[in-house]
């Protein structure tokens, strides 16, 4: 059986500039849609956060800026679904990613508080890219990216083709103009040849071997579908 890793923000907010932190925690259409598609096509799937936290569902993504009342009710009942999942998740300091086919970052603004800086998550991710199996990150988590170092001390998604949430799409939320630093920013900063669909907030996924990113949460589907297309079968 395939076996897919998620590995979940524990942060329940995002510190802004001012010093006010915003609630926040996982997008619930970045964790549900990628987890019901590959549940669907038969996965075994096994959620793990830093510490083992259960993770928090960031309320705003089942809002207005989650999409139409129908499919936010839909990811509203899938979330109940697998909760008892999401409240017991594996410590990621006792997973081993060599286990797993895929292993899986949603976002939400949480990884921008926790992930970004996680050494735990830095090393599994610096051992992942290494191993060119395959990975994926999405929306905001692309940030956990900035916690992996290679032996050299370099980061070594450095040169790699990358997308993630962008300064526009960043700037719509009201509370993002308050935003520290920005996660497009941050990852060209790191070296990384980022990219960027042609319209914000529309779907927009890019390969790279076996890396993949997602820029926004309007990703989520496409993302797992490129996963499956390329790997499901594998």
């Amino acid at each position: 059986m395939t076996k897919a890793l998620f590995v979940v923000t524990a942060a329940n907010g995002w510190t802004l500039k001012d010093g006010s932190v915003h609630p926040t925690g996982y997008w619930a259409e970045e964790l549900a849609e990628p987890h019901r598609l590959f549940a669907e096509a038969g996965w075994e799937i096994t959620i793990s956060t830093p510490g083992g936290v259960a993770p928090t569902l960031d309320e705003l993504s089942l809002g207005v800026a989650g999409g139409l009342p129908k499919r936010r009710k839909e990811i509203r009942a899938y979330i109940d679904s697998i909760q008892d999942a999401l409240d017991r998740p594996v410590p990621l300091d006792e997973v081993d990613e060599a286990e797993y086919d895929l292993v899986f970052y949603p976002g939400g603004h949480g990884p921008m508080e926790d992930l970004a800086f996680d050494p735990v998550s830095g090393a599994l991710l610096t051992r992942r890219l290494a191993s060119g199996r395959p990975l994926a990150l999405l929306c905001h988590a692309p940030v956990a990216i900035l916690a992996a170092q290679g032996e050299d001390g370099a980061n070594p998604f450095a040169g790699r083709r990358m997308t993630g949430l962008s300064n526009v799409e960043e700037r719509l939320n009201a509370f993002g103009w308050k935003a520290k630093w920005y996660l497009q920013d941050a990852l060209e900063e790191a070296g990384v040849a980022y990219e960027k669909g042609k319209l914000p907030l529309r779907p927009f996924v890019v390969g790279d071997g076996a890396l993949y990113t997602g820029q926004n949460p309007q990703s989520a589907d496409a993302l797992a579908e490129k996963i499956l297309e390329d790997f499901g079968g594998k």
